[in-house]
């Protein structure tokens, strides 16, 4: 049933207000009537409104005052003012502040449902056209990023909260599970997209270079240096800097950056003019900076800076429930860029990449799936195409190996992943096998999320 369009009249002469609400009331609309501008503000915000026919003359705030203040508050809420036939050109600026149309007093009962009815249309058309962008924002904000498994969810849910913000971002997580494009994901969705996005591979510089390659050095800093040379931390100004594999950093550069993620100010090697930026930083690592501090490799005061909103990124092997949408978005990108046909997976050989542990998280996948798409002739891959590894998965189709620390709710949305995957999500043998009723496993696997 769709619900009835809402309207709100607003006029100081009762008897006009009266009959208007009661002709769109007889149309089936949900309409409310107010008798000034700051009384119409003020039931807005209780509840709003679809659409606001206004009068121009009211006493308080006068119409077009009224109509900025609400167009301000609730854009998409459309408007029809009314007028005397000798004050048009008022109308006509009230227009100007966002109203959709005007009707002449005393209403014509003929043209105003018609004006009503095309007003609600383009609320309908602008609603809709709202929703489709926020889809493709979305989209866009997260277009390299596959999988709508429930982990994969709480990070997106936490990406939406940080980006808008400056709080620095500790991305956590195994090599290989995207935490460079979540980063880039944070980028793109906050004011700083116009920025630049800079990126610092920390495990693949030498002590002695970071520094240099963190702040730059000015023209003859040291031998070799003939040019001055930008550093990072100041390419990154009005933007984000995105310091990789951060835990690798020797504790001397870790005093040397705590000092400037501080401050945001520094000086160049060999320069000395101070140098300040406003860059947002994000950090990402593969190591427990938990257990690094213990072992006195990581400064505990530079942890306690960086991990100010920490984002978890989860190992393949627990969203295999977006291995399925991975392997066909990896096929499809690997078969355009090597001119090849398009190829599926046999259900066997989807039930062994889902079993499989993924060691190299989604990298490996990848990989893997461009190696089959050059390699493998038939249109579908079976598991004979499939490495020995792989293979070997079927073998340990009823063990689950648990990691100590592992909560028992995960522990039985895996228990029954693998169960329905062994059944090939025959939901009723899956129950049989796990010892519940049907019912009770249907409440599970909506419960969980779990594909099946």
């Amino acid at each position: 049933m769709t619900t009835p369009a809402r309207i709100l009249i607003v006029d100081d002469e009762v008897n006009i207000r009266g009959a208007l609400v009661t002709l769109l009331e007889k149309k089936g609309y949900q309409v409310r009537g107010a008798g000034t501008g700051e009384e119409a503000l003020e039931q807005l915000a209780a509840a709003t409104a679809d659409l606001v026919l206004t009068d121009l003359k009211m006493p308080g705030i006068g119409g077009i005052e009224f109509i900025r203040r609400l167009k301000a508050k609730w854009p998409d809420t459309e408007v029809v003012v009314m007028t005397a036939y000798g004050s048009i050109d008022t109308a006509v600026e009230a227009m100007r502040y966002g109203a959709y149309d005007y009707l002449t007093k005393p209403v014509d009962r003929e043209r105003f449902p018609v004006v009503v009815e095309k007003a609600l249309e383009r609320h309908v058309l602008a609603t809709e056209n709202k929703h489709l962008r926020d889809r493709l924002e979305t989209r866009m904000r997260f277009d390299q990023m596959v999988g709508d498994s429930e982990p994969m969810q709480r990070v997106y849910q936490l990406v939406e909260m940080v980006a808008d913000s400056d709080v620095t971002v500790l991305l956590t997580g195994e090599s290989g599970t995207g935490k460079e494009l979540i980063s880039r994901a944070i980028h793109h969705k906050s004011p700083r997209a116009g920025g630049p996005f800079i990126t610092m591979n920390c495990g693949a510089l030498p002590d002695n270079l970071f520094e240099s390659e963190l702040f730059g050095y000015e023209k003859g800093a040291f031998t070799g240096a003939m040019a001055t040379k930008v550093g990072r931390f100041e390419l990154a100004n009005g933007g984000t800097l995105l310091l990789d594999e951060v835990g690798e950093l020797s504790l001397k550069s870790q005093v040397d950056f705590l000092r400037v993620l501080e401050t945001k100010e520094f000086r160049r090697l060999g320069g000395t003019k101070l140098i300040t930026v406003d860059v947002r930083i994000i950090a990402a690592t593969n190591r427990n900076l938990e257990e690094a501090v213990k072992q006195g490799d990581f400064r505990e005061d530079l942890y306690y800076r960086l991990n100010v909103v920490p984002i978890r990124l989860p190992p393949l092997r627990d969203r295999a429930d977006d291995i399925p949408l991975l392997v066909d978005r990896f096929l499809a990108e690997c078969a355009t860029q090597h001119h090849r046909e398009p190829k599926d997976v046999s259900r066997e050989a989807m039930r062994l990449f889902r079993l499989y542990g993924w060691p190299g998280n989604i990298r490996q996948l990848r990989n893997l799936m461009e190696r089959l798409v050059v390699t493998v002739r038939d249109k579908t891959i079976q598991p004979e195409h499939l490495p020995e590894e792989i293979q070997a998965s079927k073998e340990d189709a009823h063990t689950l190996l648990v990691t100590l620390g592992t909560s028992l709710e995960q522990i039985e949305r895996d228990v029954i992943q693998r169960t329905l995957a062994e059944v090939t999500n025959h939901r009723e043998n899956a129950a049989k096998l796990l010892g519940i009723s049907l019912r009770t496993l249907q409440y599970k696997i909506k419960e969980y999320g779990i594909r099946a």
